[in-house]
């Protein structure tokens, strides 16, 4: 068990691993994307008058506001921890798309994805201090590459922490898209069922991380009394 100080960054690497099998999923599989694009096909099908189109891209935005809404909304009202629900969500996800025909309507198939991303990435922000997403590597490409520029000008080690974090966080991200691609090859849609391996491995490091922040609590509380 991987209870100590690094225990948050082993949670953050397994989810992005996760968010990367989701994401190399979709696109293999389904040929089709993340949430992240989602808004702006849904104002094109709009001036293109695709009525049918809007409606299933509406639906997806509406499902990616109710993922993060509930991890406000849950917690708040039914005192759910949020932290251990999220890696439930996502196997649950995979377990949706093994049953969902792989010639269904690429959205529509993608639509328990679109869910589980929302949950993750509203749930975990990051690791280590860092602000970093689980789901997609665009800005974490972006800040290994500030970091790097500002160890580089300055020879700071502060910022060449950051590189290896964001450079790890991006490993994780495409190792997890690769288990992806060989799981769609050999299985097909079925290859959604790896992902929940990946999302059991998430959940004990989340368990590991919660051990250790008790672990560190009782330290305290020691030594206070003391």
């Amino acid at each position: 068990m991987f209870v100590n100080e690094n225990a948050d960054l082993y949670r953050h690497l397994t989810f992005a691993s996760v968010g990367g099998f989701f994401g190399a999923y979709a696109i293999l599989c389904r040929s089709g994307i993340l949430a992240s694009a989602q808004t702006m096909k849904l104002t094109l099908n709009a001036l293109r008058g695709d009525a049918v189109a809007v409606l299933l891209h509406l639906g997806a935005l509406v499902l990616y506001v109710a993922g993060t809404m509930i991890t406000v909304l849950l917690p708040h009202f039914f005192g759910i921890d949020m932290r251990r629900a999220a890696p439930v969500i996502d196997a649950l996800a995979c377990v949706a798309l093994c049953f969902i025909p792989a010639d269904a309507n690429v959205i529509l198939a993608l639509y328990p994805i679109f869910f589980a991303m929302s949950v993750q990435w509203s749930t975990f922000s990051g690791a280590k201090g860092f602000v970093s997403s689980t789901i997609f590597s665009t800005n974490n490409t972006k800040q290994a590459s500030l970091a790097f520029a500002q160890y580089i000008t300055d020879g700071d080690r502060v910022h060449f922490k950051k590189v290896k974090f964001y450079l790890f966080t991006l490993l994780a991200f495409h190792v997890g898209a690769a288990v992806g691609f060989f799981a769609v090859k050999l299985m097909g849609v079925q290859g959604a069922w790896v992902n929940i391996i990946l999302a059991a491995a998430a959940y004990s490091m989340v368990v590991c991380e919660d051990r250790y922040l008790s672990l560190c609590e009782d330290e305290d509380k020691e030594e206070e009394v003391a």
